[in-house]
């Protein structure tokens, strides 16, 4: 698959649950590599589409997370990433490129890949090694993927794929993923304490300089 992206596309930022395996706190916000997972994840989609993405967020605070970023509350409350798809899509008016907070390995390259595969296309999910073999939370959504996402939402469907028997589904195969990196990596995403220091083993913070 590849091609360049045709039609405009927004990125949009998936801030929700608990973080109950975290222990409340907000994963976006915990550090990797000396920067806040949420500030990697938007310089990725930053240079891959060249606009500030929207994030999905119900949290009071977080506005004060990035002052350049809209924050949109999910319009679809207690039904999970597909809720926060369709919010995103609503809010933007374009195709959206969607993303998870807590995923701070996300290579630039990949998303235009993901992007660029929407043509002709309802939604475009990348193939990964991970136990559902695609990923929904780094994937690609067309304006026309709305009405079956929101009839999969009316009907109480609400798995991340639950609406795919019902859209025109475009896979990134693994063999073009690999070229952008260990998918592994790639799709890495934060959900415990352990998660968090497998991915700053992964991602150590710079040293200090030398002081003056």
């Amino acid at each position: 698959m590849s091609g360049g992206i045709a039609a405009p596309i927004r990125g949009v930022i998936l801030a929700g649950g608990s973080a109950s395996r975290l222990g409340g706190m907000a994963k976006g916000l915990e550090e990797v590599g000396g920067r806040r997972i949420l500030d990697r994840v938007t310089d990725a989609l930053r240079t891959a589409l060249g606009a500030e993405p929207l994030l999905i967020a119900n949290d009071p605070g977080a506005g004060l997370w990035d002052r350049a970023l809209e924050v949109v509350a999910d319009r679809h409350p207690g039904t999970g990433p597909l809720g926060g798809i369709a919010t995103g899509l609503e809010a933007a008016g374009t195709d959206v490129l969607c993303v998870a907070w807590d995923m701070p390995f996300l290579e630039p390259d990949l998303l235009r890949a993901i992007a660029a595969g929407l043509a002709g296309a309802d939604a475009c999910l990348a193939e990964s090694t991970g136990p559902r073999g695609l990923e929904p939370l780094a994937a690609g959504y067309a304006r026309s993927a709305l009405a079956p996402i929101t009839a999969a939402i009316g009907r109480g469907d609400l798995a991340a794929v639950g609406f795919h028997g019902a859209a025109r589904i475009a896979k990134l195969p693994l063999t073009e993923v690999r070229r952008f990196g260990d998918p592994a990596r790639l799709f890495f995403n934060v959900n415990t304490a352990e998660d968090l220091a497998r991915a700053r083993a992964w991602a150590p913070s710079p040293s200090p300089g030398p002081s003056s």
